[in-house]
């Protein structure tokens, strides 16, 4: 279980450090927003690869966001129950979640937009946009957000097992659950 863990830990540093990437692409983001509409309205010019740019940055922030996002719990959940289970049973749901749900959804999912970038890449494929930009950069953070998400579920559950082993992990899970404000 040790190197099981050591795995996570890993995992935990690589997902913290595209978590920072995403951060700093919101900046960037909202930087380009903000001047494409003082250039747009200010001066009358206008490009298609400044509006691509931003989808861009934002297919950026939420697949190499989710990854961290998944690792501090911060993920949407339904409470219809969860919320009124006990740590250890919400230790087990989240075990079928991730075994059942999430692994295979986010392995089938890298699996199927590889080609989907591969394809671009080998056809340089660019925007058929006046002025846009090339396509590949952008398709190839699909397969990269998706493994990121798989290899961080992973390390999710590979720390919940520990749990319900009576092991805990040197990295934090996060159990508690929090009911949202409303």
């Amino acid at each position: 279980m040790g190197a099981l863990l050591g795995f996570s830990r890993v995992m935990d540093r690589i997902s913290g450090v595209f978590g920072v990437i995403a951060y700093w692409l919101v900046l960037l983001a909202c930087v380009t927003s903000a001047g494409n509409a003082v250039v747009r309205y200010g001066i009358s010019y206008s490009s298609n690869a400044w509006l691509e740019v931003q989808w861009y940055f934002f297919a950026g922030i939420v697949m190499l966001g989710a990854a961290p996002t998944l690792m501090r719990n911060e993920h949407v959940r339904v409470d219809l129950v969860f919320g009124n289970l006990s740590p250890r049973a919400r230790l087990w749901v989240d075990v079928f979640g991730l075994v059942l749900f999430l692994l295979p959804a986010m392995g089938l999912m890298a699996w199927m937009t590889w080609p989907f970038f591969l394809d671009s890449w080998q056809r340089m494929e660019e925007s058929s946009n006046a002025g846009g930009l090339i396509r590949w950069p952008v398709k190839l953070v699909l397969p990269i957000g998706f493994l990121l998400i798989w290899l961080q579920g992973l390390a999710e559950l590979i720390k919940r097992v520990a749990l319900l082993r009576g092991i805990q992990p040197a990295s934090e899970v996060v159990v508690e659950y929090h009911r949202p404000d409303q």
